[in-house]
């Protein structure tokens, strides 16, 4: 057998058909969704097409006290979340009192009819809860402890304004076969579309929140400044996750934040237009942006990688540094993969979550983006030919994704160099990205220890390298924080 092994057959292509224009909307009727107030929808605009042909439908309704005016909602979906939810939500209620005065936060409390059932009385405690803050009726919680009774108190005491969608009680859950985070966040970002449509003010944006993550005080204005200037239609915020209070945890949530670090600086090497971080509590975008991108999908995990990935087709994403969020790092089995399930399988002893790519897969993809780059003129054989050069595995995932099909449909609809190196990125997205790293690493280039790793990738980009970091022997918790400490002042 060839030395070169081949990658796996699962990178044949899926499809084949390549967007070559930007999105555009049709004229559609209004949104199904129902609200208490009556928000009014600007006729014949994208915005009221989206709503009727994309946006999720009934039985969904918004639960709110007034109907604005509004310059920016925060959409926070919320699954048994009743402690962590009230608890992020004070967090939200210690930004300044302005910013709070022109803000939604809205919350979808959701679940699936199969869900279990100790899941479902927390939403029905959760949806109550919201319901009298919502009303400004008195909460009792007898049996709530300090933490929570202490939240409940900041937000029915300040002037957050405060919106809910019952996603969870009998006959309103969301679908079985479709539902997720995914679907729970399109529920709210569509009705956060609705609310922000008949206001004048820009930019209206929409935040993306979850349950368990808290924000700074400067949250809402760190983000509408960020995004005040219009250049930029989406942004990423800057994190830390919280650390979990046991060492387990603490070495976990460490070693998945440098993975997700790591990733970034790779993609950065290769010079990648995809290196941005794909978390769904540090997204913002503006309602010109979530209707470029068709709005929110509906996956039941990675929702925020999709999403992020087809707006970063639209135009750039800004980096938020002004404000900061901080995740739970927590473990969860909730999902099949992300920071929870993450953490969770190196809780129990996944040693393989230790390992990180091998530098070398950036070197191949820093290579191909260069090719892209400079072939205009070529034919897609010819290219081909080039990236077999670059690496017979390039050139073989390449083959199996249809280039030579899909190449030539890109070059016979552009015109200008600069237009076909933005549509060879339109098709060549994070998610081909992903596709290629994952066969290079699995026919070529298995993946290394994360002290070599962490190391190697930073010597590729000048980066200077403590002078502690010399080993490669397994990081205890307090090497691999100070690891982590350095690499989050770099992405």
């Amino acid at each position: 057998m060839d030395s070169r092994r081949r990658l796996s057959g699962a990178l044949r292509p899926r499809y084949e058909n390549v967007v070559l224009k930007r999105l555009s909307l049709r004229t559609l009727r209004n949104d199904p969704i129902k609200t208490e107030s009556r928000f009014p929808v600007k006729k014949s605009s994208l915005c009221e097409n989206y709503l009727n042909r994309y946006a999720a439908g009934l039985p969904w309704r918004l639960q709110a006290a007034d109907s604005g005016p509004f310059e920016q909602v925060v959409v926070i979906p919320a699954y048994a979340e009743r402690d962590s939810l009230f608890c992020t939500l004070a967090s939200v209620a210690a930004n300044p009192e302005a910013m709070l005065e022109k803000t939604m936060v809205l919350c979808v409390v959701n679940n699936k009819a199969a869900s279990p059932d100790d899941d479902k009385k927390n939403n029905a405690q959760t949806l109550a809860l919201l319901n009298a803050l919502v009303k400004r009726r008195h909460v009792d919680l007898p049996q709530a402890d300090g933490k929570l009774g202490e939240a409940l108190r900041t937000v029915a005491a300040g002037p957050l304004r405060l919106g809910f969608v019952d996603a969870s009680s009998p006959g309103l859950e969301i679908p079985g076969r479709t539902g997720g985070v995914g679907m729970a966040r399109k529920i709210g970002m569509d009705a956060a579309l609705r609310l922000l449509a008949g206001m004048e003010t820009k930019p209206r944006l929409i935040l993306s929140l979850d349950a368990d993550t808290l924000v700074r005080p400067d949250y809402l204005p760190g983000v509408r400044s960020a995004l005040a200037s219009g250049r930029a239609q989406a942004g990423i915020l800057d994190y830390e996750h919280q650390m979990p209070r046991d060492r387990a945890g603490q070495a976990a949530i460490c070693r998945y934040e440098i993975f997700l670090r790591y990733w970034v600086l790779g993609l950065q090497y290769a010079r990648s237009p995809y290196a941005f971080h794909s978390i769904g509590s540090t997204m913002a975008t503006t309602d010109e942006g979530y209707l470029a991108v068709r709005g929110m999908n509906r996956r039941e995990a990675g929702e925020d990688f999709y999403f992020l990935n087809k707006l970063a087709k639209t135009g750039p994403l800004r980096r938020i540094r002004e404000t900061r969020v901080y995740p739970s790092g927590r473990s969860s089995v909730r999902v099949p993969f992300g920071t929870g399930a993450a953490v969770a399988k190196m809780v129990s002893g996944g040693g393989g979550d230790f390992l990180l790519y091998d530098p070398r897969v950036f070197d191949v993809l820093r290579a191909w983006i260069e090719l892209m780059k400079d072939s205009f003129e070529d034919t897609a054989d010819k290219i081909l030919g080039k990236a077999k050069e670059i690496h017979p595995g390039l050139a073989e995932f390449l083959a199996a994704r249809g280039f030579l099909r899909i190449r030539p449909k890109i070059r016979d609809n552009v015109k200008d160099h600069k237009t076909y190196e933005r549509q060879m990125h339109v098709w060549f997205d994070g998610f081909e990205t992903l596709k290629l790293i994952n066969g290079l690493t699995k026919g070529f280039y298995p993946k290394i220890p994360l002290p070599a790793a962490v190391r190697r990738i930073l010597e590729m980009q000048n980066l200077e390298v403590p002078r502690q970091w010399s080993g490669e022997d397994e990081l205890d918790s307090e090497a691999c924080l100070e690891r982590l400490c350095y690499l989050r002042g770099l992405t």
